[in-house]
């Protein structure tokens, strides 16, 4: 049986030990120049692929086409709105939360969509184009985040669905977009000087080895999966699993007033309620109209709805906040469109503010009004 000779070993040897010189060497390199924000920026969407219609959201890929990730320029380079602007283009921004993300909805079939199949034109012959920035998980300074990013694409108007529950301060870090984007995010609080904490605990940030690429291996393997998913989402258009049967929300309560962490009634201030952040959006979007609008929510006549609207508000904190929001917005002169209460109930599906497609169809009417 032949043997390997000595001077084989040894070059095998020079060979292993090079390439782990080589392999070290390469993630020392990526520790110090950090550079996912712009490996995020190279995709196959918006010339290989179609743009994606919205930010990028799921936990299934495999069947959804889909899946959530934290590199926000990756996100944004998968969506259309990273195309070049047309000439005779008036771009709307629509931000917000699941619902207008379009949750057990058909892209067709959501609030942007509804108002792209309206075909508006301007008075001097641009094409409105809305866009799809919703994002699933409720919180203004994820809201703000995401319109931060955006403003790069030149929108001319902007669209901000809110409601009670994306305001409290606790909930605002709660997102894991905002933990895993803590320089973006301290950012914008020493920025717009807001209430909260840079020092918060739920940030996460990563020490020098858990920036090599061994330590960043899932959010590289992430941006891999959201381009090969891309080829199943062009082919099919599919980007969420729609299940044939969707379960209804809650309408029968207990007899419960409680709230976030409170189990009576009391009287809300401005200070509960993260109304900086919503200011720092309006600041933001600088010379570019905005129009908050109070989303609608499911309103329930089942048990002790005369206590609690639904599952997540109780009567008493809903109607504090809109007097609060309306007296704020006024102060601020922020433009206000409260449709609270103007979709009916049987067209909401799993949560409070979750429509059949009809209540996206319902809205865009009722926006109409309200656009260019």
């Amino acid at each position: 049986m032949n043997q390997e000779s000595p001077s084989t070993w040894r070059v095998i040897g020079r060979i292993i030990l090079k390439a782990a010189v080589l392999f070290l060497a390469l993630n020392l390199l990526f520790a110090w120049v950090r550079p996912l924000d712009t490996l995020g920026r190279l995709t196959l969407y918006n010339w290989f692929l179609p743009g994606r219609e919205r930010l990028p959201y799921g936990e299934n890929p495999a069947e959804a086409n889909n899946l959530s990730l934290n590199n926000l320029p990756a996100m944004f380079a998968s969506h259309r709105v990273s195309q070049p602007k047309a000439e005779d283009e008036l771009r709307v921004f629509i931000l917000g939360d699941s619902g207008m993300w379009g949750w057990f909805l058909e892209n067709e079939d959501t609030l942007a969509g509804q108002l792209n199949e309206m075909g508006l034109v301007t008075e001097d012959g641009r094409t409105l184009t809305f866009y799809n920035l919703g994002y699933p998980i409720m919180s203004l300074s994820k809201d703000l985040l995401l319109l931060d990013v955006a403003m790069q694409y030149d929108p001319d108007l902007i669209i901000w669905p809110v409601t009670l529950e994306s305001f409290p301060s606790q909930k605002q870090l709660d997102h894991p977009i905002l933990q895993n984007n803590p320089e973006r995010m301290r950012h914008l609080i020493e920025t717009y000087d807001l209430q909260l904490d840079a020092n918060d605990p739920r940030f996460i940030d990563p020490d020098f080895l858990e920036n090599t690429i061994v330590g960043q291996r899932r959010p590289l393997a992430d941006l891999l999966r959201l381009q090969q998913v891309g080829f199943a989402w062009s082919a099919t258009g599919i980007d969420q699993a729609i299940p044939a049967e969707i379960p209804l929300r809650k309408s029968d309560f207990d007899e419960d007033v409680s709230w976030q962490t409170y189990d009576e009634p009391v009287t809300l201030t401005t200070d509960d309620l993260t109304f900086d952040v919503l200011g720092a959006g309006v600041q933001m979007a600088g010379d570019v109209p905005i129009l908050i609008v109070n989303e609608p929510i499911f309103i329930s006549d089942g048990a002790n709805s005369d206590l609690r609207y639904n599952a997540w508000y109780p009567r008493w904190a809903y109607d504090q906040y809109r007097d609060l929001l309306t007296a704020e917005a006024a102060a601020q002169n922020w433009p206000l469109l409260d449709l609270w209460d103007a979709i009916p109930p049987d067209e909401f599906t799993d949560s409070p503010v979750h429509l059949t497609p009809t209540g996206p169809e319902m809205l865009a009417e009722l926006l109409r009004p309200y656009l260019p």
